[in-house]
């Protein structure tokens, strides 16, 4: 028998046969190669086996696994991963980081990347789509994202993913618009009574009439409001970072940072409302003297939870009594540009007011806007014919 054959135990008692042999150098390392083979019932069987492969070892012919043949799904992710945080603010990553160990690791994680399939990734796409709405189209693409990774890591030839086809949601799609008229606005305003909720009809008057985002207001400070010149600056938001902490962090984009012009309306409830707040908090013991007092704070004088505003507003969409479409508080911020757009502003114009880094995201709102008012105007034609 030759040397290299040995005898081992299996894990069910049962005697069989193994060995090892030179397999060439590691062109990556320099070192020898061996490969290994087992499982032979007999001596003969791991003899033949040998000399097969010692034959096809001097002809060049052996397969070798490949360096990351392994990899997982979760692997390739955690790579990414190391690389993506250093692109993004942590309150971005952190939501990021949430997605992936939630939805999409507990779906493809352990499973080595190359040998996912175009099936297998449609089936959690069709399953993910049955849960919700609208999170199925992020968590597709960032998969997405760790195929496109891994081939240019060169783990992978082909992008699966490529070749899923993604459901859609007529009735989500088909949605009313996610902003208000001038006269839907004028009545969600009748619905706060500004004598017993100043606090609230400021916010959402401040979001209306700036079109500011939901972060940007929540980190607004006094020193941010110019009274006298009636303009707001915008220079910081408010985000959540590791483990729902509050944070400031610079606006979204460099366009981010900008003055906007008040109305004299908007600027007369803000200050009645610096004033109430001082009264209040001097009541709790807590100085607001301070330039950098937030504008719209907890009663311990702490960041309010980012979920406020969107409270506040389903507590009166959910009125018996109020019959306006429900919108987000992002719609509040397609409302001003619809005002805008409706008032004759260009779309460069609405940018800079916006903060939009891209025009055409600008372009998209006008598009969506007007889309849904020629639909409105065309309905109108239809009801004045009528025959």
């Amino acid at each position: 028998m030759d040397k290299r054959i040995k005898k081992y135990t299996k894990k069910d008692g049962s005697t069989a046969y193994k060995f090892q042999i030179y397999a060439g150098i590691n062109e990556q390392t320099g070192k020898q190669r061996t490969t290994t083979r087992r499982g032979f019932k007999t001596v003969k069987e791991a003899t033949m086996a040998l000399k097969r492969l010692e034959y096809l070892s001097t002809q060049g012919m052996i397969e070798q696994k490949k360096p990351n043949e392994n990899i997982t799904f979760k692997q390739v992710y955690n790579d990414w991963f190391s690389s993506y945080i250093n692109t993004v603010r942590e309150s971005t990553w952190y939501k990021r980081q949430k997605m992936f160990e939630n939805h999409i690791l507990p779906t493809f994680g352990k499973y080595r990347i190359r040998t996912i399939k175009t099936a297998q990734i449609q089936r959690a796409v069709n399953g993910w789509f049955k849960i919700t709405t609208y999170n199925y189209k992020p968590w597709f693409n960032y998969t997405n994202a760790i195929f496109k990774y891994a081939i240019k890591q060169g783990y992978i030839k082909d992008n699966p993913a490529t070749r899923v086809i993604i459901p859609k949601n007529k009735e989500y799609e088909d949605k009313s618009p996610n902003f208000w008229t001038k006269e839907q606005l004028k009545m969600f305003f009748c619905f706060i009574d500004p004598k017993k909720n100043l606090e609230k009809y400021t916010l959402f008057r401040v979001l209306a009439f700036s079109g500011i985002r939901r972060g940007e207001c929540l980190a607004l400070t006094w020193n941010d409001i110019d009274m006298q010149k009636n303009t707001l600056s915008i220079n910081k938001t408010l985000a959540q970072g590791i483990k729902g902490k509050l944070q400031i962090n610079n606006t979204k984009t460099k366009k981010g940072t900008r003055i906007i012009p008040l109305d004299s309306t908007t600027i007369k409830y803000l200050k009645l409302w610096h004033i109430q707040q001082r009264r209040e908090y001097l009541m709790l013991g807590v100085n607001t003297s301070g330039n950098n007092q937030l504008l719209f704070a907890t009663n311990k004088n702490t960041f309010r939870s980012l979920n406020t505003p969107r409270k506040w507003l389903y507590a009166i969409l959910n009125r018996d009594d109020c019959k306006l479409p429900k919108i987000t508080i992002h719609g509040f911020r397609h409302t001003y540009a619809s005002a805008l757009f409706s008032a004759g502003a260009t779309i460069k114009e609405a940018q800079e007011l916006l903060g939009h880094e891209d025009a055409q995201t600008t372009l998209n709102i006008y598009t969506h806007v007007t889309q849904s008012q020629n639909k409105e105007a065309s309905q109108k034609l239809v009801n004045y014919l009528n025959f």
